[in-house]
């Protein structure tokens, strides 16, 4: 007996339009699940268009909206959207989400649709597909996407694999950024350290260690190379401490914490490696954070 996969041939098979079939096909059905068809062009009212629930991206750059916007008050909408029907006159968003918004930004009272039914764990596997396969986002957006299509559409790594067109290894290496500490994983978010960074750290067991390698990298501009090497030295049992040898504050930063201890009243840190660093003002109770407030005259 053949295995069924549904959504099997990936989102080109999912959003592809037919010009063959005329009516809708539903792909809850068992017998059309690895040939489902979207309908012909609709054009359907904007008003009538609810957004996409289990859309996986929350945020759209306003700019970059503003900007297709205009493209479409010139082009028109190329590329239709794609929705499902929920009743006569109301459709839910399947893909097309930026399309959507920068055509209501645009003053378009309709757009071009392609019909679908689907149902709700449908909806959700093909908006977090729709959503790997875009070209902007960075590697936790697309583990998070991954461990949404395991956890919530019941996927196997290697049915994963089959959806997005990725193998196993590749996979399985976007799912462990997600055992990183949240710190670094942040700075991967932000394109402050890179994917090869975060697998050479994740090969660490221990979180402490991890982090310091992390902040080293911050704050020596460590190459993935270098961060490879200590994380081997590491994990082969290296007896070197990767850990910051203290040092002593420079008479400047002494002088410079005494001077601001005794403006604010109260004992200040100021903690410097020659290049940057920080300065940290204690409080202990709402009453002394609003004496330095006054001071600060904030």
């Amino acid at each position: 007996m053949s295995k069924k996969k549904a959504l099997g041939r990936g989102l080109s098979a999912l959003l592809s339009d037919s010009q063959d079939e005329r009516s809708e096909v539903d792909i809850t059905s068992p017998a059309s699940v690895n040939v489902a068809r979207t309908s012909n062009l609709d054009e359907i009212s904007i008003e009538e268009i609810e957004t996409n629930p289990f859309q996986p991206r929350q945020h759209f750059d306003k700019e970059a909206l503003n900007e297709l916007a205009e493209s479409i008050k010139v082009h028109g909408i190329i590329q239709p959207i794609t929705v499902r029907r929920l009743s006569d006159h109301q459709y839910q968003l399947i893909s097309g989400e930026r399309r959507f918004q920068a055509s209501k930004i645009a003053g378009l009272k309709s757009l071009p649709a392609y019909v679908r039914t689907a149902n709700d764990q449908q909806m959700l596997e093909m908006a977090l597909i729709e959503n790997i396969q875009r070209e902007n986002l960075n590697p936790i957006e697309i583990s998070l996407s991954y461990q949404r299509l395991i956890s919530e559409c019941n996927l196997k790594q290697d049915e994963l694999g089959e959806r997005v067109g990725k193998n196993r290894t590749t996979v399985t290496n976007y799912l462990r950024l997600l055992k990183l500490p949240p710190d670094i994983q942040i700075a991967l978010r932000d394109n402050r350290i890179s994917m090869g960074h975060a697998r050479a750290i994740i090969n660490i067991e221990d979180p402490t260690s991890q982090l310091f390698i992390f902040k080293k990298i911050i704050s020596d501009d460590l190459s993935v190379r270098a961060v490879e090497s200590m994380a081997r030295e590491l994990t082969q049992g290296s007896k070197e401490v990767f850990e910051p040898k203290p040092q002593s504050a420079p008479k400047e930063i002494h002088q410079l914490q005494s001077k601001l201890s005794s403006h604010f009243g109260t004992k200040i840190t100021v903690r410097s490696d020659g290049k940057k660093g920080d300065i940290r003002i204690p409080f202990l109770s709402v009453e002394d954070l609003n004496r330095i407030l006054d001071i600060l005259k904030l």
